[in-house]
């Protein structure tokens, strides 16, 4: 998520606009006003979630499942989208394995201590002109969605992987299953052009020459998982999470109508809280943020957000030009109710404010569901 140094700067960022299409013969959905020179994906670009003890553990435990399932001992990890390098500093040292990452955001002194001899990181976007360098074991989390054309993307993956069919890919994205079954509308957001569910994923990795040997959903199934192996050619969906697509057109028609029911239901709440006087703050700065207060229009009825990763500290949202401050800013800011943009960091939340002395009303993004 891009955050901007200055509240003058946030507020003159570039817009884009958003035009979701469906295609109903593969189920893809996509933003079709998709314009990638409007994304500078440079240092500023802040993705980080490892500051968080919820989003950590779960990193942690996939490792393991991974390192374990596939062997990954002594080998060498290829991470697409890497970041600022966590998760293949986890791969290389609970296996012991070497690592290069690409990625034009990360940022050099952030290299993980422990693995900065066992690890590389290419400052790039991975394409055929890296086709060279060799690994066992391929991962990319929460990157395809970031790419207009995602077969294209796979099938230049897999001419660079050739004969060697004992490669293990493995992906993670974001399940837009569950987006439109929430009327999620702040999980929609520009650097997002291309949304996935888990039969969508499957397809387009065994038309690109995959077997999937693997497809769930993880983290409270806000996530599809999948991973695959090298074949001779498109093979054929055997795994029960691989449905097909006569479904989509509903769940597409649900999720026009309970967005536009969630976005009322936030705006008469958040007016209603300002209208007697209460402060409201939002708890994460991420993209989940952006979209919320964009689509919302939403100014002052929002104090500010809340962020634990201090490289967001400080800075400011783009396009509303909301502050991030750090949870101890809330001892002073004294908030009524504060929105938690992911619900599966409520509990988090509720201990930080509990150690801060904090008492508000908590509400999650999906409160309107309950109500």
């Amino acid at each position: 998520m891009f955050v901007m140094p200055t509240r003058e700067e946030a507020v003159r960022q570039p817009l884009g606009d958003l035009a979701l299409e469906f295609c109903r013969g593969c189920g893809f959905i996509f933003n079709s006003a998709f314009d990638a020179s409007l994304l500078d994906y440079s240092a500023s670009y802040e993705e980080t979630q490892g500051y968080s003890p919820t989003f950590g553990a779960f990193a942690r435990s996939l490792v393991r499942r991974l390192v374990d399932r596939y062997d990954l001992h002594g080998k060498h990890i290829l991470e697409i989208g890497c970041g600022k390098g966590e998760f293949l500093a986890l791969l290389c040292e609970l296996g012991d394995n070497q690592g290069t990452g690409f990625d034009p955001a990360f940022v050099p002194e952030r290299m993980p201590a422990q693995v900065a001899g066992r690890m590389s990181v290419v400052r790039d976007f991975y394409s055929d002109k890296h086709a060279q360098v060799r690994a066992d074991f391929v991962c990319c989390r929460h990157t395809l969605e970031h790419i207009a054309a995602p077969g294209e993307f796979l099938l230049m993956l897999r001419r660079a992987i050739g004969e060697r069919e004992d490669v293990t890919v493995f992906f993670e994205v974001p399940d837009v299953s569950r987006i439109l079954r929430e009327g999620a509308f702040w999980d929609v957001y520009y650097e997002h052009c291309s949304y996935f569910s888990p039969g969508l994923l499957a397809r387009l990795f065994r038309g690109a020459a995959f077997d999937i040997v693997e497809l769930c959903r993880d983290y409270g199934d806000q996530y599809v998982v999948l991973t695959a192996r090298p074949a001779a050619g498109p093979t054929r969906p055997v795994l029960p999470l691989e449905e097909d697509c006569g479904g989509a057109s509903e769940s597409v028609q649900r999720f026009a109508e309970g967005s536009l029911k969630r976005i009322g239901w936030w705006r008469q709440r958040l007016r209603e809280l300002a209208a007697r006087g209460a402060r409201t703050v939002l708890w994460g700065s991420g993209s989940k943020a952006v979209a919320f207060l964009s689509t919302l229009r939403v100014s002052d009825e929002v104090a500010c957000v809340v962020d634990i990763n201090p490289h967001r500290q400080g800075r400011f949202l783009p396009g509303t030009g909301h502050r991030i401050v750090a949870p101890e800013f809330l001892r002073q800011c004294r908030p009524d109710c504060v929105v938690v943009m992911n619900p599966i960091y409520r509990r988090e939340i509720e201990g930080e404010l509990t150690r801060l002395g904090i008492r508000a009303e908590l509400l999650t993004a999906d409160a309107a569901e309950s109500q």
